[in-house]
């Protein structure tokens, strides 16, 4: 077999496993791998991991192996046994409680997200979510699909929070946004990004506004809502009435819908800001030529296996910012996972 034969058949071999080291990282999690060696006193042989997690012996040994194969874990060997540690990429992001944990939006992954994942052949046939197959829930009402219960939901929160936990004061910094003292926040879930949003512009104050059972979740279990400056506003943004503010921010938002249901929510938007405000659209941008980068591309797909809509490029936003009255369209790229837009009124 030549080189270039032999590069090709490795990436392919790369390609076709990934799904099971990501069943890897997302089992350990699960399971709760990460926290028992965070918490120990000292590292752990796989029989001690074992009997603590109440799993097999031989499974747990694979699992602990092939974590220390794909850098989750280190082992060390005493008394001719190994033992096993987090390292430093596990430690800071796959134990709850970390600063910068993103181990619940990886359960939602795992939990979620892959379950469609398995139907995504049919969604690329259809054009449509795959909820129904995944779950049997019909996706007619989507947020119903994707909230289909109150655990559902809050791992859904929970998952965002680590997002906006990591991303969520670069990506407020793109623009500065301080002109803005009063932001809202559609959509906001948790709260996460508003509390980014007023500990970066100490003179804003933010309202989250999203539907009631996301709403009576944030208050009972986030810590945003306890902040002054964050207020809890309850509604449909596609129906009800939007408070008056200088500046709306829809992040992770217009990927979940059509064109047509983003330039409805954009014109409603543009009625209810105020004269000089303006709108900042929080996404992961595809490059002009709609082909990368791969991460925005496997969002994309996600996308559709998930909800109705679709990553999009900088000339598509402008295309449904424009019409919806809104001028002076920026994009601006901030080197991670998502970006940029901003428009005025």
């Amino acid at each position: 077999m030549c080189s270039q034969e032999g590069e090709g058949y490795s990436l392919l071999k790369e390609y076709a496993n990934g799904f099971m080291v990501s069943q890897v990282l997302f089992a350990a999690c699960e399971l709760g791998v990460f926290e028992l060696l965070a918490e120990a006193l000292e590292p752990l042989d796989s029989a001690a991991v074992s009997s603590r997690l109440g799993s097999s012996p031989q499974g747990t040994e694979l699992l602990l192996n092939t974590c220390v194969s794909l850098k989750l874990l280190q082992a060390d060997v005493r008394g001719g046994k190994a033992v096993y540690a987090n390292t430093e990429l596990a430690s800071t992001y796959l134990v709850r409680g970390s600063p910068r944990s993103q181990r619940d939006m990886l359960l939602y992954a795992g939990r979620t997200a892959y379950v469609c994942w398995r139907h995504l052949a049919e969604a690329v046939r259809e054009g449509r979510n795959q909820y129904l197959k995944a779950f049997g829930i019909p996706s007619e009402e989507l947020f119903s699909a994707i909230y289909r219960s109150e655990d559902e939901r809050l791992q859904f929160m929970q998952g965002l929070q680590d997002v906006w936990r990591l991303e969520g004061a670069t990506v407020l910094a793109a623009f500065d946004l301080s002109p803005f003292p009063l932001i809202c926040d559609l959509g906001g879930g948790s709260g996460a990004l508003a509390k980014a949003c007023v500990s970066l512009y100490p003179g804003c104050r933010a309202i989250v506004f999203d539907i009631p059972g996301v709403v009576q979740i944030a208050k009972r279990h986030f810590s945003a809502s306890e902040d002054e400056r964050i207020s809890f506003h309850e509604g449909d943004f596609f129906k009800d009435a939007l408070p008056e503010a200088d500046l709306y921010i829809l992040a992770r938002v217009l990927h979940d819908w059509t064109d047509a249901k983003c330039s409805h929510l954009l014109q409603r938007v543009y009625r209810a800001c105020r004269t000089g405000g303006g709108i900042l659209v929080i996404e992961s941008l595809l490059d002009t030529d709609g082909r990368g980068p791969l991460t925005t591309l496997l969002y994309s797909l996600n996308m559709l296996v998930q909800t109705e809509g679709r990553e999009r490029t900088p000339a598509e936003y402008r295309a449904l910012l424009g019409p919806a009255g809104f001028r002076d369209v920026r994009c601006r790229r901030t080197g991670g996972t998502y970006d940029a837009v901003l428009a005025r009124k």
